[in-house]
């Protein structure tokens, strides 16, 4: 494995602390060096959790895995509008979002690598993962917020251990107030600023393949058709389309790469709007208002990288009213029963825009993130 920047392909050693590129500033990407049928489905662990896919994740002695139990989460199918949707459920990861999955993974790489004190802004779920990881790792971890930030996050991180700080209106303010508090001593594991989170995110494609393979004759690890990403720091986006790749290098997969997706809100949506301006790289996105707090991320760092992903894979962007969110939240819950947050509405009203535009046609099977649960709201 190396460390290639997303931007100006510069590399680094997996073997010393990383951040983003010290050249042009853009995330570090993990990239390995695999051969086709170099292992197999059978080479992978049989325990309950993200390490299952060890083989596909940065080499570290065990000794610094951190795991609650993360990851293994239900691939759920319903019939809906001629289609077959699955429903990724990570409302059952530990803290109840898949922000467990990206936690573990950067925390552990860091802890392997010497790391005590790690530092995050956060709209909230990725700091309650942050701070619980951290907590299970041994590492002291400070959280700083949005003011608006409801009371039941503050509570749940204190209870973890955490030192929370309160700073602006959004996480992009927040973020700004770590940056100018921060010494040397604390090691920032913010969206894209180090190169695991996405590497922790990648199993869940990895997991899609896997059960979508166990639906099918023969049983072989599969793609879906499609893939409905909600999206804010866009980690999760870039993970998946990730790990369908690497499997592809491995010769595990033979079907075309799914279209991926990005949904993002009419409030807050600069991955939509550079999407539809062709644009190579997102703008900030001024006065950003939703209440799915998770998509409040004004400047995605991995703004370009997320753009590549979409025209890569023949995807598309696009943005849902405020309005819609409830209806469809709720809509969401009388299908599956999943107790999903605003995150996951966004997702399931842009995939019935697109099935009413006949973009995501009949017969096709989708793939819809449920990212975390409603539980904090």
């Amino acid at each position: 494995m190396t460390l290639t920047c997303t931007a100006c392909k510069a590399t680094y050693t997996p073997h010393l602390l990383q951040t983003v590129c010290r050249k042009c500033g853009q995330p570090l990407r993990a990239d390995y060096f695999f051969r086709p049928k170099q292992f197999t489905a059978d080479d992978l662990e049989v325990f309950p959790s993200l390490w299952r896919y060890h083989l596909f994740l940065p080499s570290i002695p065990e000794l610094y895995r951190i795991s609650l139990g993360e990851a293994n989460t239900p691939l759920e199918a319903h019939d809906y509008r001629e289609c077959k949707v699955y429903l990724k459920d990570e409302t059952v990861n530990p803290t109840g979002s898949f922000k467990d999955r990206g936690m573990c993974l950067a925390l552990s790489v860091a802890r392997a690598l010497g790391v005590t004190h790690v530092a995050l802004p956060s709209a909230g779920n990725a700091a309650i993962a942050a701070a619980t990881y951290a907590l299970a790792g041994g590492l002291n971890c400070r959280v700083y917020l949005p003011e608006t930030i409801p009371a039941v996050f503050i509570t749940e991180l204190q209870d973890s251990g955490a030192e929370v700080i309160l700073a602006g209106q959004t996480i992009a303010e927040a973020g700004a107030t770590m940056a100018g508090q921060l010494d040397d001593s604390w090691f920032n594991v913010s969206t894209l600023k180090e190169p695991y989170r996405v590497e922790g995110k990648k199993t869940m494609g990895l997991e899609i393949a896997e059960q979508l393979g166990l639906t099918g004759d023969p049983k072989e690890w599969d793609f879906p058709d499609v893939v409905v990403y909600p999206t804010g720091g866009g980690t999760g986006l870039i993970g998946i389309w990730k790990a369908f790749q690497e499997l592809l290098n491995l010769d595990w997969v033979r079907k075309p790469l799914p279209r991926m997706v990005a949904v993002q809100t009419e409030g807050c949506a600069p991955v939509v709007k550079a999407f539809l301006d062709g644009a190579d790289a997102t703008t900030p996105w001024l006065d950003p208002q939703t209440c799915a707090l998770g998509l409040n991320v004004p400047s995605p760092l991995g703004g370009a990288w997320m753009l590549s992903v979409l025209r890569a894979s023949r995807g598309t962007a696009l943005a849902v009213p405020e309005n819609d969110i409830t209806g469809a939240q709720q809509r969401l819950a009388e299908i599956s029963g999943i107790p999903a947050g605003p995150e996951a509405a966004v997702a399931w009203k842009g995939m019935e825009v697109l099935m009413e535009k006949g973009w995501i046609k009949e017969g096709e099977r989708v793939v819809v993130v449920v990212t975390g649960d409603n539980r904090r709201y």
